[in-house]
Protein backbone atom coordinates (compact mmCIF):
# COMPACT_ATOMS: atom_id res chain seq x y z
CA UNK A 1 0.00 0.00 0.00
CA UNK A 2 2.51 2.31 0.54
CA UNK A 3 4.39 1.82 -2.31
CA UNK A 4 2.06 4.06 -4.38
CA UNK A 5 3.08 6.84 -2.11
CA UNK A 6 6.56 6.19 -2.36
CA UNK A 7 6.28 5.83 -5.72
CA UNK A 8 4.57 9.65 -5.83
CA UNK A 9 6.80 11.19 -3.80
CA UNK A 10 9.64 10.78 -6.91
CA UNK A 11 7.64 13.94 -8.47
CA UNK A 12 8.51 15.61 -5.60
CA UNK A 13 12.39 16.35 -6.12
CA UNK A 14 11.60 18.08 -9.38
CA UNK A 15 8.81 20.01 -7.60
CA UNK A 16 11.62 21.61 -5.81
CA UNK A 17 13.71 21.85 -8.47
CA UNK A 18 11.66 24.04 -10.17
CA UNK A 19 10.70 26.10 -7.75
CA UNK A 20 14.02 26.66 -7.21
CA UNK A 21 15.06 27.41 -10.77
CA UNK A 22 12.19 29.62 -11.08
CA UNK A 23 13.61 31.44 -7.58
CA UNK A 24 17.37 31.57 -9.34
CA UNK A 25 16.33 32.78 -12.77
CA UNK A 26 12.85 34.93 -11.90
CA UNK A 27 13.18 36.95 -8.80
CA UNK A 28 16.31 36.76 -6.97
CA UNK A 29 18.31 39.06 -8.73
CA UNK A 30 15.33 41.17 -7.63
CA UNK A 31 14.99 40.66 -3.99
CA UNK A 32 18.58 39.10 -2.94
CA UNK A 33 19.16 35.67 -2.41
CA UNK A 34 17.22 35.85 1.62
CA UNK A 35 14.24 36.61 0.73
CA UNK A 36 14.08 34.48 -2.20
CA UNK A 37 14.60 31.79 -0.48
CA UNK A 38 11.47 32.77 1.65
CA UNK A 39 9.47 33.50 -0.90
CA UNK A 40 10.35 30.26 -2.46
CA UNK A 41 9.34 28.71 1.42
CA UNK A 42 6.17 30.12 0.58
CA UNK A 43 5.68 28.69 -3.03
CA UNK A 44 7.37 25.59 -2.26
CA UNK A 45 4.39 25.03 0.32
CA UNK A 46 1.64 25.65 -2.24
CA UNK A 47 3.20 23.27 -4.89
CA UNK A 48 3.96 20.49 -2.74
CA UNK A 49 0.48 20.98 -1.61
CA UNK A 50 -1.40 21.23 -4.63
CA UNK A 51 0.41 18.08 -5.52
CA UNK A 52 -0.32 16.03 -2.38
CA UNK A 53 -4.06 17.25 -2.34
CA UNK A 54 -4.13 15.54 -5.83
CA UNK A 55 -2.30 12.54 -4.63
CA UNK A 56 -4.29 12.02 -1.61
CA UNK A 57 -7.49 12.46 -3.74
CA UNK A 58 -6.26 10.09 -6.27
CA UNK A 59 -4.98 7.40 -3.55
CA UNK A 60 -7.15 7.68 -0.07
CA UNK A 61 -5.68 8.03 2.92
CA UNK A 62 -7.54 5.33 5.46
CA UNK A 63 -5.95 6.28 8.75
CA UNK A 64 -4.76 9.09 10.35
CA UNK A 65 -2.35 6.82 11.13
CA UNK A 66 -1.23 5.78 7.64
CA UNK A 67 -1.54 9.42 6.93
CA UNK A 68 1.87 9.94 9.20
CA UNK A 69 3.15 7.06 8.23
CA UNK A 70 3.27 8.24 4.38
CA UNK A 71 4.47 11.86 5.63
CA UNK A 72 7.14 10.65 7.86
CA UNK A 73 8.54 8.45 4.73
CA UNK A 74 8.57 11.81 2.34
CA UNK A 75 10.56 13.45 5.14
CA UNK A 76 13.26 10.82 5.41
CA UNK A 77 12.59 10.63 1.09
CA UNK A 78 12.95 14.36 0.72
CA UNK A 79 16.29 14.27 3.64
CA UNK A 80 18.13 11.73 2.11
CA UNK A 81 17.79 13.20 -1.68
CA UNK A 82 18.45 16.74 -0.74
CA UNK A 83 21.56 15.64 1.30
CA UNK A 84 22.99 12.99 -0.87
CA UNK A 85 21.76 14.68 -4.49
CA UNK A 86 23.50 18.11 -3.07
CA UNK A 87 26.40 16.78 -1.89
CA UNK A 88 27.69 14.00 -4.01
CA UNK A 89 25.98 15.05 -7.27
CA UNK A 90 25.93 18.67 -7.14
CA UNK A 91 29.02 18.90 -5.02
CA UNK A 92 27.73 21.18 -2.45
CA UNK A 93 29.61 21.01 0.90
CA UNK A 94 27.85 19.63 3.71
CA UNK A 95 27.75 23.26 5.56
CA UNK A 96 25.74 24.80 2.81
CA UNK A 97 23.53 22.22 3.07
CA UNK A 98 23.06 22.63 6.70
CA UNK A 99 22.85 26.15 6.44
CA UNK A 100 18.94 25.75 5.22
CA UNK A 101 18.47 24.40 8.53
CA UNK A 102 18.87 27.31 10.30
CA UNK A 103 16.01 28.99 11.11
CA UNK A 104 17.46 31.63 13.17
CA UNK A 105 19.06 33.07 10.21
CA UNK A 106 16.02 33.60 8.44
CA UNK A 107 16.49 30.30 6.37
CA UNK A 108 12.94 28.24 6.23
CA UNK A 109 13.63 25.02 4.76
CA UNK A 110 12.57 23.42 7.59
CA UNK A 111 9.11 24.69 7.17
CA UNK A 112 8.90 22.50 3.96
CA UNK A 113 10.00 19.61 5.39
CA UNK A 114 7.24 20.29 8.06
CA UNK A 115 4.60 20.76 5.79
CA UNK A 116 5.86 17.79 3.64
CA UNK A 117 5.64 15.30 6.89
CA UNK A 118 2.18 16.82 8.26
CA UNK A 119 0.11 17.54 4.71
CA UNK A 120 -1.03 13.46 4.27
CA UNK A 121 -2.50 13.84 7.75
CA UNK A 122 -3.92 17.54 7.22
CA UNK A 123 -5.34 16.55 3.74
CA UNK A 124 -6.46 13.20 5.42
CA UNK A 125 -8.26 15.19 8.62
CA UNK A 126 -9.97 17.59 6.10
CA UNK A 127 -11.39 14.82 3.62
CA UNK A 128 -12.51 13.11 6.70
CA UNK A 129 -15.00 16.03 8.05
Amino acid sequence: MFWRYILAWIAMPFIGIINGMIRQYGYSHFVGEQTAHQISTVTGIILFGLYVWFVTLKWKIQSAGQALMIGMIWLCLTVAFEFLFGHFVMNNPWSVLLRDYNILEGRLWVLVLVFITLAPLIFYQLRSK
